[in-house]
């Protein structure tokens, strides 16, 4: 930051200003050090400080309950999900009592007991020479049944557990069985889950009118990584790889599909990113459409000479006293576009809402911001003098009220209301304040108004994305408690059973009894395919 030339020649009003920019300078640069502090604290063992509680605007803002506070309902009947047997306590009576009939008593108990079968298989040999070996019962898939693998994906994945004490536990109860093999049980021969994991993304994709997309970091083999949340109220899916960026958001959201489509969606994806007319012009001239992967799709870009451009300045910022900021990719654009193209192609996110929380990568489509984040900003603006406070806290009052308001209007949605809050959006977004820092924030908000009022047109829509954030929070636990993977199997494993727990949590299903259809435990109820659930769930009542 340099100096005025004239600090005399400044006015009261620029010296007020120069010293709140000085200040707020001098916070940034605090907090960079505490920052710091922290990271030197967490590396030596040593504990951190509190995190600072949030706003707190969407609880505030929900409705006030009856001033009457009725009598809280207690838990109700215990009601097992499991036959309850019953069995008659004989009672020592003297002569001549009279029998009044039973009082029940229910007891719940887990069993947790090792049993280790021998199969004798049959062997026979045919008159030809052809040896026939009687079959295994199903769902036995290796040396361990399918209820222990049930146990160990359970524990592990909604549970939580790490594998040194997950083998601890088994062992302690009588198993033969190593951390190796464990290790097998979590990751080999687990195609099926990878694939209904799949099949839930495009099922989510195709019928969800908006879906809710976070991330967070994420190690693996030794690397700093990146986890993508995708989801709503009847699907999660997560996706981890190296990088964060908006290429790698649009390969996620093809699910799977390798392919890469050239049409008016994928044209006007490349128009909104300021592809060159004369490019887009280049690409749409060509007979071809629709390229089966990568190298195909990469090899028409070289025909058609997208591999020699370089990027170059925008020709306003060229003589421009500062950085300019050089032209998107053409390769990287019409690669996006490509993606975007073939996205829409398979009727993935057709019409649908993508809400997130400003990260840039996840601007695509149809796109809302959280109000949460939003207010944050607002919230966690650092204010000097009374004046600056007095200012910020009414700007927060206003967003409060008018927060309140759209949750309001998601219930009952009106024209009137619709156009009335769309002019109120300007009334406080637009106001000058007299704090600098704050009012350039209100600007920026301002400029995000489409996406903030995304809700006013579509009212099916969240106004935050706090579902994701609670989605991914067992993506951090993982992370706090196994670091990371070490393998694509493990990693794929990981986000496929973590997004399927969480899947069945939405549709009412118990992970327990999915985990048991699927390895094909005896007795236990068919679970549905899970990708069939989340497309009813869609379908309009």
């Amino acid at each position: 930051m340099s100096p005025p030339d004239d600090l005399d020649g400044l006015s009261s009003t620029q010296l007020r200003e120069l010293v709140a920019s000085l200040f707020a300078k001098l916070t940034e640069l605090e907090r960079t050090v505490a920052a710091q502090r922290e990271e030197i604290a967490r590396l030596k063992g040593l504990k951190g400080r509190p995190d600072i509680k949030p706003s707190g605007m969407d609880q505030a803002t929900d409705p006030a309950k009856p001033g009457k506070q009725e009598k809280r309902p207690g838990r109700g009947k215990v009601r097992p999900r499991v036959s309850v047997e019953d069995r008659v306590l004989k009672a020592t009576v003297p002569a001549g009592s009279r029998f009044k009939g039973y009082e029940t008593y229910l007891v719940q108990e887990f069993v947790l007991s090792v049993h280790a079968i021998r199969y004798r298989r049959e062997r026979w040999v045919t008159p030809d020479g052809q040896t026939i070996v009687a079959p295994l019962p199903e769902g036995i898939k290796g040396h361990f049944g399918p209820d222990l693998r049930r146990f160990v994906l359970m524990q592990y994945h909604q549970g939580q557990t790490t594998l040194p004490r997950l083998a601890a536990l088994l062992q302690s109860v009588g198993l033969s069985i190593s951390k190796r093999e464990i290790q097998r049980l979590l990751t080999e021969k687990q195609d099926d889950f990878l694939a209904e994991a799949r099949d839930v993304l495009r099922a989510g994709l195709e019928t969800s009118p908006w879906i809710s997309v976070d991330d967070t970091g994420a190690r693996h083999k030794a690397a700093n990584g990146f986890c993508t949340q995708i989801g709503n109220d009847r699907f999660t899916w997560f996706g981890t790889r190296s990088s964060k960026s908006r290429l790698n958001f649009l390969d996620l959201l093809r699910a799977g599909h390798t392919d890469f489509v050239l049409n008016p969606a994928a044209f006007s994806y490349m128009r909104s990113r300021a592809l060159p007319a004369i490019l887009i012009s280049r690409l749409a001239e060509q007979p071809e459409t629709d390229f089966a992967d990568r190298a195909a799709w990469s090899a028409h870009l070289d025909r058609l000479g997208f591999t020699t451009l370089t990027s170059t300045p925008e020709p306003a910022d060229r003589f421009a006293g500062h950085r300019f900021a050089p032209r998107p990719d053409p390769v990287q654009i019409a690669t996006e576009g490509a993606i975007w193209g073939s996205i829409q192609a398979h009727d993935f996110l057709h019409d649908a809402v993508v809400l997130s929380d400003d990260a840039g990568q996840f601007a695509v489509g149809r796109h809302a911001l959280c109000w949460v984040h939003a207010e944050r900003l607002v919230h966690k603006l650092d204010a000097f003098t009374d004046l600056n406070r007095a200012a910020q806290q009414h700007v927060r009052k206003l967003i409060w009220n008018f927060y309140a308001d759209l949750k309001a209007y998601r219930t009952n949605p009106g024209n009137s209301r619709r156009l009335a809050l769309r002019a109120r959006f300007d009334r406080i977004f637009r106001r000058r304040t007299g704090f600098t820092t704050l009012d350039r924030l209100l600007a920026r908000l301002h400029a995000n108004k489409a996406e903030l009022l995304m809700v006013l047109d579509r009212p099916e829509t969240p106004l935050h994305t706090n579902g994701s954030e609670n989605d991914i929070r067992c993506q951090v636990t993982r992370r706090k408690i196994s670091a990371g993977t070490r393998s694509d199997p493990g990693r794929e494993c990981r986000d496929t059973f973590l997004g399927l727990a969480k899947t069945c949590t939405k549709l009412g299903v118990a992970f327990w009894d999915f985990l048991g259809s699927r390895l094909h435990v005896p007795a236990e109820r068919l679970i549905a395919p899970l990708p069939s659930l989340v497309r009813c769930r869609g379908q309009p009542v």
